[in-house]
């Protein structure tokens, strides 16, 4: 819980602070609170970012991908989790300075918009935003391949056979990334998912000119990029 947040709901500091030396809540950093002896996670540390701030820091790409069940392996522990907030959202120190039992890799970008393509999940008592799987994989290829492997990613997209279209479409025409939507429309043509085929690919914008995804790598000139050996070799046909 913030401090912020609880002032406007009619705690006063004068409160807080006799809560505090009453060891009802404990501080877990400057500007926010937890109940006394409570295990807190991530899980509730973005619920409160979420709902009490404002912010729209939610659970992204692979780690989104594993909390709503579509990655081929269930990450039971996992030792990082991914976390996207827009391009001005800086996490407060509170959230940077406590240890959450995970490394959190926060990424800020506006590369979608951040009300778009976010499924809430129940966690206990309170829920979350995450980012769709839709979105999730898009979260994904905006990582590659410095912070995600390509392979993976092309991996990931094979075990995404139930993609919704509509929300695909709506993403992909607002979403600000060339490299993002050059590389998923290329990987969907490839593995020839039944959606693919219902995206209407004249309303996505691929810009202009080459870009080049990695070095010494296969030619793609449907798409103009470059993507590793690896995966070129499995393509279709259409380099």
């Amino acid at each position: 819980m913030l401090t912020s947040w609880l002032g406007g709901i009619g705690y006063s500091l004068d409160l807080l602070k006799r809560y505090r030396k009453s060891q009802w809540l404990e501080s877990i950093g400057r500007g926010a609170l937890k109940r006394a002896g409570d295990d807190v996670g991530y899980e509730g540390a973005i619920y409160a970012l979420q709902i009490q701030s404002g912010m729209s820091a939610h659970p992204a790409a692979r780690t989104a991908l594993s909390i709503i069940g579509r990655t081929q392996y269930l990450e039971l522990s996992p030792s990082k989790i991914v976390v996207f907030g827009n391009r001005n959202e800086a996490l407060p120190a509170w959230f940077v300075g406590y240890d959450w039992g995970v490394i959190v890799d926060y990424h800020q970008s506006s590369f979608l918009p951040s009300e778009i393509g976010l499924t809430e999940v129940q966690q206990k008592d309170f829920s979350i935003k995450v980012s769709s799987a839709e979105r999730a994989i898009l979260e994904c290829l905006y990582l590659a391949p410095g912070r995600q492997e390509l392979l993976e990613c092309y991996e990931l997209l094979e075990g995404l056979n139930t993609l919704r279209p509509l929300k695909l479409q709506l993403l992909l025409e607002q979403c600000s990334s060339v490299k993002v939507k050059r590389l998923f429309l290329y990987m969907a043509e490839k593995i020839g998912h039944e959606w693919f085929r219902i995206l209407d690919l004249e309303r996505i914008g691929l810009g202009s000119g080459k870009r080049s995804i990695v070095k010494n790598g296969v030619y793609v000139a449907k798409y103009k990029i470059t993507v590793p050996k690896e995966l070129g070799a499995y393509d279709s046909g259409f380099i």
